[in-house]
């Protein structure tokens, strides 16, 4: 490692290049998620509407700025992010939903992608521990601390 080349912020050139392809894979997932939790804010129906427009709304929030961070990470590490939405489709394991407007197949599918997230990210914080980049692997950490909670009140709130 001492015998690389260093990126402006002292990392690894090769293994700052490897993290930037990988948190562009993930704001390709963030940004597929968005769209789909922004559709089940507008779109949800039934007695739980209010409860759940609140609690889509709460986490598109959380998700947008989750967006920009990662890439102004990948700005940092010395690589410029997409912002091409048909390259989020090819980059993406989230798929685009349509029409939803139950909640808990809203719900369902929010899990769905916390659980995709959740493993990219953690692929993602091992890449950075390795590289010594404690920047990107604390953004990972606390992503998947909080999520991981979310993932736990998401899954109370469709027991019977």
């Amino acid at each position: 490692m001492q015998n690389q080349p260093l990126n402006q912020i002292g990392l690894p050139a090769e293994s700052s290049a490897n993290l930037d392809k990988e948190l562009s894979v993930l704001l390709a997932h963030y940004s597929i998620f968005y769209q789909n939790v922004r559709g089940f804010h507008w779109n949800i129906q039934g007695k739980n509407f209010f409860e759940l427009h609140l609690k889509f709304e709460e986490l598109y929030n959380d998700v947008l700025l989750k967006i920009d961070e990662i890439a102004e990470r990948i700005l940092t590490l010395g690589a410029a992010p997409t912002h091409r939405f048909s390259e989020y489709l090819q980059h993406s394991s989230i798929k685009e939903t349509s029409k939803v407007n139950d909640g808990n197949t809203a719900i369902h599918s929010i899990l769905e992608s916390f659980k995709t997230l959740l493993v990219l990210q953690r692929n993602i914080q091992s890449m950075a521990v390795e590289a010594g980049d404690e920047g990107t692997s604390a953004m990972m950490s606390d992503y998947i601390r909080e999520q991981e909670k979310l993932v736990w009140m998401y899954s109370a709130y469709l027991k019977p």
